[in-house]
């Protein structure tokens, strides 16, 4: 008998983010290139008459009070709503990533709660269900529920697997300046960029990082008109030893630097942890299987 399931709720990180046309809606269109870190959080469902949700982790402040709003919840109520679940669940979210950063924190815990609940409750759901019900929570969680390299076009919800990325390690580093997604969006001023994919996909973490200097992310001005500090953070990732590539993920503050692997990624991280201890930063790798995400407990 399945007790509980937890899933990996993994970073999102935009390698690339073009902004490409605007919607008659408002909404941008985006181009952009997706890989996930084993970098996360981590949503942990047991079996419960009833639904709750515990939040705890050294990131957990600033989502103690979201109660059902949290997206979470939201899923997991989603999720029992179309299976026609009468079951509870126990939800705990363990939060390690910053909120407001870039990172896709959010869209990743909803995401991992409907997989872990899924499986917990044995919900026979085809994939394109699920993602439909993903896309339901937000534009970002399709990508986050698949937790693979994919192509990422429209407002979010137009996803094309990316090949597999190679090997490449990754420094994340926050200056702990939470950053509203629609505040730099409102912000952004100027020309839409063309799209920026390409193929086929460098099989080496050097020659990736070239690839994407010839991209950019098109949010990263208008976020340094609200945020300064990013400006900071994106020159202390450049100088680190042995730094292939540094950018803003997603609407920031949330940036990024590539190294060769994961070694020297956690020599740099040692090093910028050192030197910054007001930020939020961690290391790790790029490009993880989504298979690696989940763990099933049984008794």
């Amino acid at each position: 008998m399945l007790t509980a399931v937890a899933a990996f709720a993994p970073a999102k990180v935009n390698l690339y983010l073009h902004v490409v046309g605007r919607r008659a809606d408002g909404l941008h269109l985006l181009d952009s290139l997706v890989a996930f870190a084993d970098i996360g959080d981590c949503v942990r469902a047991a079996q419960s008459a009833v639904l709750s949700l515990a939040v705890s982790g050294p990131e957990a402040g600033p989502i103690t009070g979201l109660g059902e709003d949290n997206l979470v919840l939201r899923a997991a109520r989603l999720l029992a709503g179309h299976g026609a679940i009468a079951a509870g669940a126990a939800l705990q979210l363990d939060k390690q990533l910053p909120v407001a950063a870039g990172l896709g924190g959010g869209s990743s815990d909803a995401a991992a709660a409907l997989r872990a609940l899924a499986s917990l409750w044995r919900v026979p759901i085809p994939e394109q269900e699920l993602l439909a019900l993903a896309a339901g929570l937000g534009a970002d969680v399709p990508a986050c529920l698949n937790a693979g390299p994919v192509w990422v076009g429209g407002i979010g919800e137009r996803l094309v697997p990316a090949p597999a990325l190679p090997p490449v390690g990754i420094v994340l580093a926050n200056p702990r300046k939470p950053l509203p997604t629609a505040a730099v969006f409102g912000a952004r001023r100027g020309p839409f960029s063309d799209t920026g994919r390409f193929e086929p996909m460098p099989r080496e973490a050097a020659a990736l990082a070239q690839m994407l200097t010839r991209r950019r992310n098109d949010l990263t001005e208008p976020a340094m008109t609200l945020v300064p500090e990013i400006r900071t953070v994106l020159g202390r990732l450049a100088a680190l030893p042995g730094a292939l590539l540094s950018r803003m993920s997603g609407s920031g503050a949330s940036c990024f630097a590539l190294f060769e692997d994961r070694a020297a990624a956690i020599r740099a991280w040692r090093l910028l942890a050192a030197a910054e201890p007001g930020w939020w930063c961690a290391a790790g790798t790029l490009g993880a299987a989504p298979q690696q995400f989940s763990r099933q407990f049984s008794g």
